[in-house]
C-alpha cells in the first residue's frame, strides 16, 4: 500500500485561512475585534493547524485589508478592519440566524440582465454575487429569489454600477409549469439537502456525548466549537430559504439548523472561556 502524499504548504495554508476566517467571526469579534498573534497561533495549533500556515494565512488576510497590525497591553497582534467587521457582520445574519423559509404569498424577485460583452468582468462578478445572495439561475440572463431579496439584488447591482443593464421585478408566479420542478432546476437543492444531512450525520455522535452530561475540557470544547462553526459556515449561504411547501418532503434544513444551534449552545461558553485565556 502506498503512502498518501503529505499535504502541501498551499493546501495547509488554504485550510488555515478557511478556519481562520471562522475564528475571526466566532471568536475574535467577541474579543473586542482584536487578537494577539502568539495566542492565535497557539489556539490554531490546538485546532490542528501548523504555525507557518497560520502566519501565512494571517499575512494574506492583512493583504486583503481584513487585518491591521496593532499592539495592546504590550502584545503584538491584529485588529479587524472596518471592512472585515462589516463583512463578518453581514455573514452573521446568515450563519447565526439562518434564512427562514420565505412566505410563498410574498412572491418572487426576478433579475434580468443584459450586460454587454465589454463589461464581461463586472457581469461575472454580478452573477457570482447574486448566486452568493441565494439567487437561482432560471435562464441565461435571468435570476430568481424570494421577493425579500429585492433590496439585496438592487444593492449588488448598484455596487457594480450595472443599473442600466439590469431590470428587477417583483411579483407572483402565474405560469402553468410546476413551480417545484422549476426551482429544483434553478438551484442545486438536492445538493444543499445532502450537505445538511452530512452535517447532521457528521455531528450526531458529538451531540450525543455532549448531551449525556459528560464533562468537556476547555481546549476540546474550543476545537469542537471552531470546527462546528467552520463546517456550518458555508451551508446557510447556499440555502435560498425557499417556501417550505415547495421543497421535497423530508427537507433536512430545519433539522440541520436545530443541530447547529444546539451544538453552539453546548460548546460556545467553555470554548470562548478557553480562548479568552490566550488574550491575557
Amino acid at each position: 500500500m502506498s503512502r498518501s502524499a503529505a499535504p502541501t504548504t498551499t493546501s495547509r495554508t488554504r485550510v488555515s485561512r478557511t478556519l481562520l476566517v471562522s475564528f475571526l467571526g466566532a471568536v475574535v469579534r467577541r474579543m473586542d475585534d482584536w487578537m494577539p498573534i502568539a495566542g492565535v497561533v497557539e489556539l490554531m495549533r490546538q485546532a490542528g493547524q501548523d504555525a507557518p500556515g497560520v502566519r501565512t494565512a494571517v499575512f494574506r488576510l492583512k493583504q486583503r485589508g481584513w487585518l491591521e497590525s496593532q499592539r495592546r497591553h504590550g502584545a503584538r497582534g491584529y485588529a479587524l478592519t472596518g471592512r472585515a467587521s462589516a463583512v463578518l457582520a453581514q455573514g452573521d445574519e446568515v450563519i447565526w440566524h439562518s434564512r427562514r423559509p420565505a412566505d410563498l404569498a410574498d412572491g418572487w424577485c426576478i433579475v434580468n440582465l443584459s450586460i454587454p460583452e465589454a463589461e464581461r468582468r463586472k457581469r461575472d462578478q454580478l452573477r457570482t454575487h447574486l448566486a452568493h445572495l441565494g439567487f437561482g439561475n432560471v435562464g441565461t440572463a435571468m435570476w430568481l429569489a424570494p421577493a425579500r431579496m429585492r433590496a439585496a439584488a438592487e444593492g449588488a447591482i448598484g455596487e457594480l454600477g450595472m443599473d442600466k443593464y439590469a431590470a428587477v421585478f417583483v411579483g407572483a408566479y402565474v405560469g402553468s409549469r410546476d413551480l417545484t420542478s422549476l426551482l429544483y432546476e434553478s438551484w442545486d437543492l438536492a445538493g444543499i439537502d445532502d450537505s445538511y444531512r452530512a452535517f447532521i450525520d457528521g455531528h450526531e455522535r458529538m451531540l450525543a456525548e455532549l448531551e449525556s452530561g459528560r464533562d468537556i475540557a476547555g481546549q476540546q470544547a474550543f476545537v469542537h466549537y471552531l470546527r462546528v462553526v467552520d463546517a456550518w459556515r458555508q451551508l446557510p449561504f447556499r440555502d435560498p430559504g425557499l417556501p417550505r411547501e415547495l421543497l421535497a418532503p423530508g427537507w433536512s434544513g430545519p433539522a440541520a439548523v436545530e443541530r447547529f444551534e444546539r451544538l453552539v449552545e453546548l460548546l460556545e461558553g467553555p470554548a470562548l472561556a478557553h480562548a479568552a485565556g490566550f488574550w491575557s
